[in-house]
């Protein structure tokens, strides 16, 4: 008999969709339409890194999409491509459908296997996801990821910053957090080499609230220094 596997984070978040955003808003101390800066932000991100390659993704996949932050300005960085939202929790992704977003299809999986072909995605999108999933399961999920990604796709992903106080604080302080395992920056990059990403670059960032957001300029200087509330990872 095979081994008996348990989706990761299927109760926990199908229990908190409805008032994920309440929670969350409550954790970080921030309003809730302040979520949507920090969403719009890391898309913001996405789409100058298409800029710099002189083309737009056709397919974009928000891997562990959950109630579809990033979906309404990924939409609009991107308006023709195709989205997938794939998420682990039912209740969150009938939250996506609900919002009938352009362009978005919603993708349930099982936490272990993409549901999709090999080479069929140009970006896959990760917004601090991978501190809910347990550590063992972290470099074949990146297998399957970099599976169903172009040879010339990239993966962005974004985690929380154990070395930012602030964000250890906000993290200690959610609910749906509370098994949630912080991953350093260098041993997140590390893992994303052995699930077969050749060239990686590794930068902070999230150093300015939303209310400083007129010094966001200066982060593109600060990419190198370990103490932003983030920091994202970028996979070819």
């Amino acid at each position: 008999m095979g081994e008996v596997l348990t989706v990761p984070g299927t109760a926990e978040f199908d229990q908190v969709a409805q008032d994920y955003r309440a929670q969350h808003a409550h954790s970080t101390g921030v309003s809730e339409e302040a979520l949507d800066y920090f969403a719009s932000y890391k898309i913001e991100y996405v789409q100058q890194l298409w800029r710099e390659r002189g083309r737009s993704p056709r397919v974009i996949m928000d891997f562990g999409a959950g109630i579809g932050n990033a979906l309404r300005p990924m939409h609009k960085a991107f308006p023709e491509a195709e989205i997938i939202a794939l998420d682990v929790s039912r209740a969150s992704l009938d939250l996506v459908d609900a919002q009938a977003i352009p362009h978005v299809r919603t993708l349930a999986y099982d936490g272990f296997h993409v549901p999709l072909p090999e080479a069929s995605l140009d970006c896959v999108f990760i917004a601090c996801v991978f501190h809910h999933i347990p550590a063992e399961h972290h470099i074949a999920l990146l297998r399957e990821l970099r599976r169903v990604l172009r040879p010339d796709g990239l993966l962005v992903l974004f985690e929380h910053n154990p070395l930012n106080p602030l964000t250890r604080l906000a993290v200690a302080r959610c609910e749906f957090d509370r098994d949630a395992v912080l991953i350093g920056a260098g041993e997140m990059n590390r893992r994303l080499k052995a699930g077969g990403f050749i060239r990686t670059d590794r930068k902070f960032c999230l150093f300015f609230p939303p209310a400083l957001a007129l010094l966001r300029p200066l982060e593109r200087f600060l990419g190198w220094l370990p103490f932003g509330a983030q920091y994202h990872l970028v996979g070819s």
